[in-house]
């Protein structure tokens, strides 16, 4: 879930949230925005008036991300870039954080830009993003949904207003252990987790994903902040499971030339080296960066903090944009809100008993009229029991008819009548993974038309790119072992439902990012 110090009108009180949290430590305000995964509050510090976000998970959430999310923060406390915690708890029905409150996330401020960031812009953000993702891993730790919601920027007019910080450690996962130091072994037929459009190609292949593919799905967002757009979006397929086959075929057969055209070299030099990695290789972060330094310098620009949305609104910034938008939106959700008020008054009127009493009505009538209206009214009597006993042997008839039927048709599925066999079934969905190009550190290269693409195992259970999963039939939910402190999203048991709801997403993996910096919040 991503914070952003743009709020609702929506209060603690409205909500159904505390008041207070953390033993009085902290006032709830106003809800901020809400996800698949719970909901968000900006608070207050009661003793030092400090403004925070206070995140509300259910305690029966199917997929909860909390109590990872806060190790994770634990483990990078004092990190630059990385928010400080201050309470971690339950409260309630409910698991709260309570943690930095920040400005709009790098999304939001591209909608505001227009849907393009100039080369500058990019180029300093990158410099950035990968100093960021670099100190995750120094903590052994890979984050695994890289994208442009999960990086902020600080609260305008402070100290950090310009400063890129990373949020939204649910899916994060130790890919050394933090004792022994010991790489995680490499894998495959693993469902896949991280945001489609972003993620890299070996983790559309299934494939355990370590610190390159972090700085792959960086150089994937830098190039959309560049493009405007990636190639594979907007694919269409039946399934989603065949759209993000789809993505990954689209992300193989792309050339790296062409990505990257009409961009400086620099670019295709980054992608190419990440994408040559080793699985357990230590990525030469400095060497990346200064990439982007020799970009700078070529185009005689400097890393000043001058972003593009600094600029906007003749130098008066992104908030103007917000403040602007905020009051539309108000204006549109009171219209909004008064015609839903106007629907309900008549569905109300319309659906109101107008004859509550058949009887009374009609010899009222009749009575008005001098009896001519209604001469025989209408008397609703009980039928006579000889003929209500008959009605009940009748219905007790076909209950019992019915249930042989269920009975019958139960019992010719069970022993393979008009379907396939469950051996055959899953026998059909048996998959054996290529060989992993380059399992060692010699850094070989994806090809470019591999024979037969496949994400993860079919059969088995599939995780989506928000890493939500779709059960497969016939088959047990896929559970990922939990290494170093088990921040696996994948060992989520999620109901369908979820999945659906998470895949209609406003800002899902294939579609044009719609929801706008308005959009206030991203729980993921």
């Amino acid at each position: 879930m991503t914070t952003h110090v743009i709020a609702s009108s929506s209060n603690a009180v409205s909500s159904g949230a505390p008041t207070f949290v953390g033993n009085h430590q902290f006032k709830v305000g106003r809800r901020v925005g809400e996800g698949s995964f719970g909901v968000v509050f900006e608070g207050v510090s009661v003793a030092n008036g400090t403004p925070v976000a206070i995140k509300f998970e259910p305690r029966k959430s199917e997929a909860p991300q909390l109590r990872d999310e806060y190790r994770s923060y634990r483990t990078l406390a004092g990190t630059s870039g990385i928010p400080q915690t201050y309470y971690f708890g339950q409260e309630g029905l409910h698991n709260v954080l309570v943690m930095d409150l920040f400005g709009p996330n790098l999304e939001d401020l591209f909608d505001i830009c227009g849907r393009k960031y100039s080369l500058k812009t990019v180029c300093m953000l990158a410099k950035q993003m990968l100093t960021r993702v670099q100190s995750i891993h120094e903590k052994f730790l890979i984050y695994r949904d890289i994208k442009p919601d999960n990086f902020l920027i600080g609260p305008p007019g402070s100290k950090t207003a310009n400063v890129v910080h990373i949020v939204d450690f649910g899916m994060a996962k130790h890919y050394r252990d933090p004792k022994t130091k010991v790489h995680i072994p490499y894998r495959e037929r693993k469902s896949l987790s991280g945001t489609a459009r972003y993620m890299s190609i070996n983790t559309h292949l299934g494939r355990e994903q370590s610190r390159r593919d972090d700085l792959e799905s960086l150089g994937h967002v830098f190039l959309y902040f560049l493009r405007g757009s990636l190639p594979w979006q907007g694919l269409k397929a039946a399934t989603n499971r065949q759209k993000y086959e789809r993505i990954g075929e689209k992300k193989q057969t792309t050339p790296i030339s062409e990505l990257c055209e009409s961009f400086p070299e620099e670019f295709a030099i980054y992608m190419n080296y990440v994408r040559k990695l080793g699985f357990e290789e230590t990525p030469d972060y400095e060497f990346l960066r200064e990439l982007f330094s020799k970009v700078l310098k070529a185009a005689g620009e400097e890393d000043d903090g001058m972003f593009d949305w600094v600029l906007l609104n003749g130098g008066k910034g992104w908030e103007a944009s917000v403040k602007k938008q905020s009051s539309s939106n108000h204006q549109r959700r009171d219209r909004d809100r008064d015609r839903e008020r106007h629907r309900e008054r008549a569905s109300h009127q319309a659906l109101a008993p107008t004859t509550p009493n058949i009887t009374a009505r009609t010899s009222t009538a009749g009575a008005a009229t001098g009896g001519d209206a209604n001469p025989s009214p209408l008397v609703l009597t009980p039928a006579p029991a000889h003929v209500s006993s008959r009605r009940d042997r009748e219905r007790e008839r076909d209950r019992e008819r019915r249930r042989l039927d269920t009975q019958g048709s139960a019992a010719a599925a069970a022993a393979g009548v008009g379907g396939s066999p469950m051996a055959t079934r899953r026998s059909s969905a048996q998959h054996v993974a290529n060989a992993h190009p380059y399992a060692s550190t010699t850094g070989a290269v994806h090809s470019q038309a591999p024979s037969a693409f496949r994400p993860g195992a079919p059969g088995e259970a599939y995780a989506y790119g928000n890493g939500s999963v779709n059960q497969a039939p016939g088959r047990q939910r896929a559970m990922t072992p939990n290494t170093g402190n088990g921040m696996d999203m994948n060992r989520a048991q999620m109901s369908q439902s979820r999945v659906d709801r998470r895949l209609e997403d406003g800002r899902q993996e294939d579609e044009q990012h719609k929801g706008g910096f308005m959009s206030l919040i991203c729980c993921r």
